[in-house]
């Protein structure tokens, strides 16, 4: 197949998230099949790269956190039927599109200069917003 075509056929797939960089933390919530029951799972951690892909629907990323001491990295394709929403929760200033170096780092070596964010800040077009957080970032300003 050309690659129009095949970019074409995966735009309908694309579902509407934030826009996500290097250096955000984020929480996926990801559906977890366990046997029979299905559960959603959040995984919070900062991303340390993005992957574009071949296709509007083809994008990774990969979120990187700490577990008891352990670095544990996790790669979400963005569009995914098993995420079910991606909520920014802070900004790191970074200069880098990808953030491989803070695997090495430990302890206060890798900290970000970070600022934190509002719900209605990183809101996805045509999600609902809370109105009492519409009210904090207009009165903030």
């Amino acid at each position: 197949m050309s690659s129009a075509l095949i970019q074409a056929q995966s735009a309908a797939f694309k579902k509407a998230r934030p826009d996500i960089r290097p250096g955000f933390t984020v929480r996926v919530h990801e559906k977890i099949q366990e046997g029979e029951k299905e559960r959603v799972q959040i995984f919070e951690g900062l991303v340390i790269s993005l992957h574009k892909g071949h296709g509007p629907a083809d994008s990774t990323m990969t979120v990187r956190r700490i577990v008891s001491g352990v670095g544990v990295e996790k790669i979400f394709p963005i569009n995914s039927p098993n995420v079910e929403k991606i909520e920014v929760k802070k900004v790191a200033k970074v200069r880098r599109a990808k953030l491989f170096f803070l695997r090495g780092r430990h302890g206060k070596s890798a900290r970000m200069n970070e600022r934190f964010t509002t719900a209605g800040e990183f809101a996805i077009p045509g999600e609902d917003v809370p109105a009492e957080t519409v009210e904090t970032v207009e009165s903030a300003e």
